[in-house]
């Protein structure tokens, strides 16, 4: 594994070679202004970009398209008919994480069902693809746990490599059940507005949401609509999605400094300690306190 670090002013850019044809960077500009990165990248190879804090801006075209990418959303760029050479404009306090892989070595890593991954389908494989996304608190955890290790360089390779592959994993988990392009139910704008609303309310709630039965008679839906129509547009129940947001949201005030595990918590809505921690366990496989250590280390 071969890295390259380059320290700029208030911020570094890391380049770590993961394999042939499959390379990580890592940019942070921590500084207070805005910092450009340039770099080739061939029509072989697919990029996916996920910004963890901040903001920045993709330039295509000597400056004649741009993309933007913001806080906690993603990027998936491929284009076989040319080449995409980055040129990112990144705003101060911004973190951006990018993979880069070969479209020889991500097809083998979907060989058995290719399928599954549309746009390397045989009737899309050369056809250009441009998708922005929302980064998942899954994600979000495995970037975090890729930009702050702190690990031996005997062992960095294996565990690097295994992370970007549990992010592509995670990346392309499609939930079967929320087949939107499929689901009636979506065809009415009037019920996907109140399902948006219902997703608003336990949200703004977090600490203490509203039953299934208020909310449904809050937004005008019935209950059966209500569960039926949240699933399909957010693929998972209202407390399901609600404990995702829950945790993401503790996560983030751990990772802050600013709180202890019994203040973040109550903060999330738990009135005992034992309850948060046992819900942080099982989302995330560890516990507030060692991921905390994790962090440290």
């Amino acid at each position: 594994m071969n890295f390259t670090e380059k320290n700029i002013d208030s911020g570094s850019i890391d380049e770590i070679q993961i394999e042939d044809g499959f390379f990580l960077l890592k940019l942070k500009n921590d500084g207070h202004d805005l910092q450009q990165f340039e770099r080739e990248i061939d029509s072989s190879f697919i990029q996916f970009h996920f910004c963890l804090k901040g903001d920045s801006i993709f330039i295509f075209n000597n400056g004649n398209y741009t993309l933007p990418v913001k806080e906690e959303t993603s990027l998936l760029l491929y284009n076989p008919q040319q080449n995409l050479p980055l040129n990112l404009k990144l705003s101060p306090k911004t973190w951006l994480l990018s993979v880069i892989i070969s479209i020889k070595k991500f097809h083998s890593l979907f060989s058995d069902d290719a399928n599954h991954i549309h746009f390397i389908s045989e009737e899309n494989k050369d056809k250009k693809y441009y998708t922005d996304g929302h980064i998942t608190p899954a994600i979000a955890v495995v970037l975090s746990q890729i930009l702050s290790n702190n690990l031996h360089p005997s062992i960095k390779k294996l565990y690097l490599k295994g992370k970007l592959y549990e992010l592509i994993g995670l990346y392309f988990n499609i939930n079967e059940d929320a087949d939107i392009a499929q689901c009636p139910f979506l065809v009415d704008e009037e019920n996907v507005r109140k399902i948006r609303k219902a997703k608003e309310i336990v949200l703004e709630r977090m600490s203490e949401p509203p039953s299934l039965q208020a909310l449904s008679e809050e937004i005008g839906l019935s209950l059966k609509k209500l569960k039926e129509g949240f699933k399909q547009v957010y693929g998972d129940t209202v407390f399901g999605f609600l404990l995702d947001h829950k945790m993401e949201v503790a996560r983030k005030m751990l990772e802050s400094g600013q709180h202890n595990v019994n203040e973040v918590g109550l903060k999330v809505g738990y009135s005992t300690s034992s309850h948060f921690i046992a819900a942080f366990k099982k989302k995330y496989g560890t516990t507030p306190k060692k991921y905390l250590m994790s962090l440290s280390s």
